[in-house]
């Protein structure tokens, strides 16, 4: 099989659907279920360790390119998105791609006293104006897995005097992600970071910490945690650690193998074992008659029209997603080129 995760994924199936939610590696699922045992028979000290905290921490850093004192850990990407929403002056501008994600806009929206304004996604560098206050985008557009002009986007912001927000959660795992390049960048881990849902990542420039109140503060934003545990917290740490959420223990502990696997891998290598599978999956659709949403170099392959074969493929034992009115799937580094054509098999009837 060439796939690239060796033992550590046992599929039952053809699964294909990693932009929905992704595999757990075999390490991962045995760190959750050791601490989880610890948790029924009180063998441990208490609900699971900082230390695999900080290390999954660690990890996600390195994978995108920054300090670890950069990074804040939580459990979904709308609360770290209501975060950096809250921040935003009354009457500002924020621009926005149509048809993005829920979880990127509507911590915006719901605020009642923004501007959202939303465009075309091959239009939003073009529509960045001296009013805009934040550009938020995803990496890779999670109903048909288009990639953003990111380059253009950042420049197009530099020049107004715009923020940016980069969701890389359909991104971060098999496409190289520069956070450093962003004011903000927020990824779920349960998808192509293969952790358990409940992890979420936010990086912050340090520029824009200064800006960001971190509204849902509690005791493990303190500099020291363990004097931070009752009364108002006397010093938030000093790094984006004190934009911290409570912590999932049991996620966090499964996050630490998964992240590790990752960068045992390389990002660079697993880039191109899926988009090669992509490739291949798009020439097979185009020779059945079908024509993909046009998003060169994305492992997400999304298909119109084809959303009534859903059924078929999950009878089959080909697990796939509808999104947007698209027929989708999604490659990843426990995928091979049998997992591609067993999908075209099914498809072509």
């Amino acid at each position: 099989m060439d796939t690239l995760g060796g033992t550590e994924f046992t599929p039952a199936a053809t699964y294909l659907n990693t932009s929905s939610c992704g595999l757990l590696p075999r390490r991962a699922v045995e760190a959750v279920r050791a601490l989880a045992v610890d948790n029924g028979t009180g063998a441990g000290h208490g609900g699971g360790s900082f230390d695999s905290v900080d290390a999954a921490r660690a990890s996600f850093a390195r994978l995108v390119g920054i300090p670890a004192g950069r990074v804040a850990v939580g459990g979904s990407v709308a609360v770290h998105v209501g975060l950096i929403a809250a921040s935003v002056r009354p009457g500002s501008e924020v621009l926005m791609a149509e048809g993005e994600f829920s979880s990127v806009v509507t911590p915006f929206a719901v605020r009642g006293d923004l501007k959202p304004r939303y465009v075309p996604l091959e239009s939003l560098a073009g529509e960045v104006r001296p009013e805009t206050a934040l550009v938020a985008v995803s990496a890779v557009q999670s109903g048909d897995g288009r990639i953003a002009d990111l380059p253009a986007v950042r420049a197009a912001a530099e020049a107004h005097g715009a923020r940016t927000l980069l969701d890389a959660t359909q991104a971060a795992g098999w496409l190289p992600v520069d956070a450093g390049a962003y004011d903000y960048t927020v990824a779920g881990g349960y998808k192509f970071l293969v952790s358990p849902r409940g992890t979420s990542f936010l990086t912050v420039t340090e520029e824009a910490q200064e800006s960001l109140v971190p509204i849902h503060a509690g005791w493990v934003s303190g500099e020291d945690i363990w004097a931070s545990t009752y009364g108002p917290v006397e010093q938030l740490a000093h790094s984006a650690r004190r934009f911290d959420e409570p912590t999932a223990f049991l996620s966090y502990h499964g996050a630490e193998q998964s992240l590790a696997l990752l960068e045992e891998i390389g990002v660079e290598r697993i880039q191109a074992h899926v988009t090669a599978l992509a490739d291949r999956f798009r020439a097979g659709l185009r020779s059945l008659g079908h024509e993909p949403v046009a998003a060169p170099g994305s492992t997400v392959v999304a298909v119109p029209g084809l959303g009534d074969l859903h059924p078929r493929l999950q009878t089959a034992g080909v697990t796939v997603s509808v999104r947007a009115g698209n027929l989708r799937a999604a490659f990843h580094l426990y995928n091979s080129t049998a997992d591609v054509d067993r999908a075209l098999d099914v498809l072509a009837g």
